[in-house]
Protein backbone atom coordinates (compact mmCIF):
# COMPACT_ATOMS: atom_id res chain seq x y z
CA UNK A 1 0.00 0.00 0.00
CA UNK A 2 2.88 2.06 0.64
CA UNK A 3 4.93 1.05 -1.85
CA UNK A 4 4.47 4.79 -4.37
CA UNK A 5 5.56 6.82 -1.68
CA UNK A 6 8.76 7.30 0.93
CA UNK A 7 7.99 6.92 4.19
CA UNK A 8 10.23 8.32 6.90
CA UNK A 9 10.05 5.89 9.79
CA UNK A 10 11.36 7.12 13.39
CA UNK A 11 11.28 5.20 16.34
CA UNK A 12 9.34 7.37 19.23
CA UNK A 13 9.77 7.00 23.05
CA UNK A 14 6.71 5.58 25.11
CA UNK A 15 5.36 9.19 26.69
CA UNK A 16 1.99 8.14 28.88
CA UNK A 17 3.64 5.73 31.95
CA UNK A 18 4.56 7.71 35.16
CA UNK A 19 8.07 6.77 34.72
CA UNK A 20 9.00 8.77 31.86
CA UNK A 21 10.30 11.88 32.22
CA UNK A 22 8.04 14.45 31.37
CA UNK A 23 9.38 15.45 27.52
CA UNK A 24 6.93 18.48 26.95
CA UNK A 25 4.96 16.69 24.31
CA UNK A 26 1.84 18.10 26.26
CA UNK A 27 2.57 21.35 26.13
CA UNK A 28 3.23 21.21 22.57
CA UNK A 29 0.24 19.03 21.97
CA UNK A 30 -1.79 21.51 23.66
CA UNK A 31 -1.36 24.51 21.32
CA UNK A 32 -1.17 21.94 17.98
CA UNK A 33 -4.66 20.50 18.86
CA UNK A 34 -6.49 23.67 19.10
CA UNK A 35 -8.50 24.78 15.89
CA UNK A 36 -7.42 28.09 14.87
CA UNK A 37 -3.12 27.37 16.65
CA UNK A 38 -1.98 26.22 12.46
CA UNK A 39 -3.86 28.62 10.65
CA UNK A 40 -2.58 31.35 13.15
CA UNK A 41 0.87 30.11 13.21
CA UNK A 42 0.90 30.13 9.32
CA UNK A 43 -0.55 33.20 8.58
CA UNK A 44 2.59 35.07 10.74
CA UNK A 45 4.63 33.29 8.69
CA UNK A 46 4.68 35.47 6.00
CA UNK A 47 5.39 38.21 8.45
CA UNK A 48 3.94 40.12 11.11
CA UNK A 49 0.39 41.02 11.24
CA UNK A 50 -1.62 43.93 12.93
CA UNK A 51 -4.65 42.06 14.97
CA UNK A 52 -7.21 43.28 11.84
CA UNK A 53 -5.05 42.04 9.22
CA UNK A 54 -4.81 38.63 10.92
CA UNK A 55 -8.58 38.61 11.34
CA UNK A 56 -8.89 38.84 8.26
CA UNK A 57 -6.67 36.30 6.95
CA UNK A 58 -8.21 33.74 8.96
CA UNK A 59 -11.33 33.11 7.08
CA UNK A 60 -14.29 32.63 10.19
CA UNK A 61 -12.31 33.17 13.17
CA UNK A 62 -14.47 35.20 15.94
CA UNK A 63 -12.85 37.93 17.59
CA UNK A 64 -12.91 36.35 20.77
CA UNK A 65 -10.99 33.59 19.40
CA UNK A 66 -8.29 35.49 18.16
CA UNK A 67 -7.81 37.02 20.94
CA UNK A 68 -7.94 33.54 23.00
CA UNK A 69 -5.41 31.97 20.46
CA UNK A 70 -2.56 34.56 20.22
CA UNK A 71 -2.88 34.81 23.89
CA UNK A 72 -1.76 31.35 24.03
CA UNK A 73 0.18 31.16 21.78
CA UNK A 74 2.72 34.39 22.91
CA UNK A 75 1.88 32.69 26.82
CA UNK A 76 3.95 29.60 25.63
CA UNK A 77 6.52 32.01 23.68
CA UNK A 78 5.67 31.04 19.66
CA UNK A 79 4.23 35.03 19.53
CA UNK A 80 5.27 38.26 20.66
CA UNK A 81 3.10 41.27 20.59
CA UNK A 82 4.25 44.95 20.19
CA UNK A 83 2.05 47.33 21.33
CA UNK A 84 2.22 50.69 19.77
CA UNK A 85 1.48 53.91 21.90
CA UNK A 86 -0.88 55.34 18.98
CA UNK A 87 -4.30 56.62 19.86
CA UNK A 88 -5.91 54.04 19.51
CA UNK A 89 -3.11 51.80 20.22
CA UNK A 90 -1.94 49.43 17.34
CA UNK A 91 -1.03 45.85 17.84
CA UNK A 92 1.42 43.84 16.21
CA UNK A 93 2.21 39.74 16.16
CA UNK A 94 4.85 38.26 15.13
CA UNK A 95 6.24 34.62 15.57
CA UNK A 96 8.96 34.65 17.75
CA UNK A 97 12.04 32.17 16.94
CA UNK A 98 9.97 29.44 19.05
CA UNK A 99 7.35 30.11 17.28
CA UNK A 100 8.92 30.05 13.46
CA UNK A 101 10.29 26.51 14.31
CA UNK A 102 6.61 25.31 15.31
CA UNK A 103 6.09 26.84 11.72
CA UNK A 104 8.49 24.58 10.37
CA UNK A 105 7.42 21.77 11.66
CA UNK A 106 3.55 22.45 11.40
CA UNK A 107 4.43 22.78 7.71
CA UNK A 108 6.11 19.38 7.60
CA UNK A 109 2.65 18.06 9.37
CA UNK A 110 0.11 19.63 6.63
CA UNK A 111 2.31 18.03 3.67
CA UNK A 112 2.09 14.65 5.48
CA UNK A 113 -1.37 15.15 5.52
CA UNK A 114 -1.68 16.02 1.95
CA UNK A 115 0.20 13.05 0.75
CA UNK A 116 -1.61 10.79 2.91
CA UNK A 117 -5.38 12.07 3.01
CA UNK A 118 -6.63 9.94 0.20
CA UNK A 119 -4.93 6.79 1.71
CA UNK A 120 -6.72 7.46 4.55
CA UNK A 121 -9.98 8.11 3.34
CA UNK A 122 -9.84 4.88 1.68
CA UNK A 123 -8.95 3.07 4.62
CA UNK A 124 -11.96 4.55 6.49
CA UNK A 125 -13.79 3.96 3.52
CA UNK A 126 -12.78 0.19 3.90
CA UNK A 127 -12.86 0.10 7.41
CA UNK A 128 -16.74 1.24 7.44
CA UNK A 129 -17.83 -0.98 4.71
CA UNK A 130 -16.39 -4.08 6.46
CA UNK A 131 -18.11 -2.77 9.97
Amino acid sequence: MFADREIATGELEPCGLPEHEDCGLRLVLDRLGERWTVMTVAELSAGPRRYRELQRGLDGITQRMLTLTVRRLERDGYVSRVVEPTNPPSVTYELTPRGKSFAAIAGRLVDWARVEKPFIEASRRAFDSRN
